[in-house]
């Protein structure tokens, strides 16, 4: 039997990731620390599928929770490793050191909720199936949000039948869960139900409201909306009278646009951020965040639909009609350089943890559907970026073939298959060069 893997990080204590059956995993059991979702399928169990998932998880739980400089030791068990893993050096001699994927999801490996037939097959090769056995880690980067990184876990886990960490899931609001801190009373727009109420809550955010403990509290807020019977009980009842709503987070898309659009420009507009109040000035209403950018994105439907990026307009504009004056907005996700920076400090860490060398990774084949988000934001994150930033648009989303896309890739492919095969021919030849 292989000796187990020892892998340096800066942790207080060794620990490693955990192993969850897909079976048994709930959304509770991805909240304590790093943890990997083992699909209830002989390949998924393999160790070329878990290695790099529990890296991944690994690196970026070391990542957000550093106590001290301290040198420990990870281990993996012998059963985490294959023959070949360890080079008696301490690192993993088949994990390719220098390159990565960093992949969106809607319109790259899912299409309206299904599998796009290529998908299963790329990460395949990724884990390590492949003519030199190599594996190759990878990322998500998703604009699409509205459920924890553990639920897209749980998600992804059941249909590509892979091993697949939360960590390994950057959404467009993950990077708000640094602001947790900042601001106590925020609100939290867009998803389904009560989802980004418990996404902000946990993040940290101590105290979450939502539209709908808005409208429970006085109908007439949005008079053109009444709440179903399960909204009603899951709102929370509370006298906003005086209370001040410190930021508006759009965390996923809109379920209703009227409703969240009423409430969120009268708070904008009022004497810092309590209902029924308005500013003379314009000035004093609370910050606003998207979660990403993107006016229209992919579904089953023949036609792109809009998103967040189209509330976000409707917003600016109204304001501008109401006030004579432009909003401020921040937004996340891609394109945004936060979202790129985020992704960048997960995989320094990772190359720290695996292989002692605190440098990102040589390039990052970026693979995505939407040129003005995926393929806009990769190239211009890779404009000052150290590592290089290598975008391919795939034809299975928003993208369509023949169009001229106004942001322009670097490589055109047809699927995600492509973009993997292509990006790990173009390593070998500039290892043979």
């Amino acid at each position: 039997m292989p000796a187990p893997v020892h892998i340096l990080t800066s942790s207080a204590s060794a620990h490693h990731a955990r192993r969850l059956s897909l079976a048994e995993a709930t959304k509770e059991d991805l909240s304590h620390g790093p943890t990997v979702i083992i699909p209830d399928s002989p390949s998924a169990d393999s160790p070329t599928s878990t290695t790099i998932a529990e890296t991944i998880a690994l690196a970026r739980d070391h990542l957000e929770h550093q106590i001290n400089t301290q040198e420990s030791v990870i281990e993996f068990d012998e059963d985490d490793v294959s023959d070949g893993v360890s080079d008696g050096s301490g690192f993993l001699s088949n994990v390719a050191p220098d390159y990565v994927f960093g992949f969106d999801l809607d319109g790259v490996f899912i299409r309206g909720g299904d599998v796009i037939p290529e998908a299963k097959e790329a990460l395949r090769i990724l884990n390590g199936e492949n003519e030199e056995g190599i594996r190759v880690p990878y990322i998500f980067l998703t604009n699409g949000g509205g459920k924890t990184e553990a639920e897209r876990c749980l998600d992804l886990s059941r249909q590509l039948d892979v091993a697949v960490s939360p960590d390994q899931f950057i959404c467009g609001h993950t990077p708000m869960s640094e602001m947790a801190t900042q601001y106590h009373t925020v609100l939290v727009v867009g998803g389904e139900g009560e989802k980004c109420r418990h996404v902000a809550e946990s993040y940290g955010f101590k105290d979450v409201v939502t539209p709908g403990d808005l409208i429970k509290w006085k109908p007439s807020v949005c008079p053109f909306r009444k709440l179903t019977d399960e909204e009603y009980k899951n709102s929370k009842e509370r006298d906003f009278t005086n209370v001040n709503i410190e930021a508006i987070f759009v965390f996923a898309d809109s379920r209703d646009w009227a409703s969240d659009a009423q409430i969120i420009l009268e708070l904008l507009m009022s004497k810092n951020g309590r209902m029924g109040t308005v500013s003379e000035t314009h000035t004093e209403g609370p910050p606003i965040f998207f979660a990403h950018n993107d006016v229209v994105w992919s579904t089953a439907y023949d036609l792109t639909r809009y998103g967040m990026g189209a509330l976000r307009i409707m917003i600016e504009a109204l304001y501008k009609a109401s006030t004579g004056k432009t909003i401020d907005v921040t937004t996340y996700g891609k394109p945004s350089k936060a979202t790129f920076d985020y992704a960048t400090r997960v995989l320094q860490q990772w190359r720290k943890d695996l292989f002692n060398d605190p440098a990102p990774p040589r390039t990052v084949y970026f693979v995505g559907d939407t040129p003005e988000s995926d393929i806009r934001g990769s190239n211009e994150y890779d404009e000052h970026s150290e590592s290089d930033w290598y975008s391919i648009l795939v034809e299975t989303g928003v993208y369509r073939s023949g169009t001229e896309p106004r942001y322009k890739p670097k490589k055109t492919v047809k699927d995600v298959l492509e973009a993997v095969k292509f990006g790990m021919e173009r390593e070998r030849r500039k290892a043979r060069d």
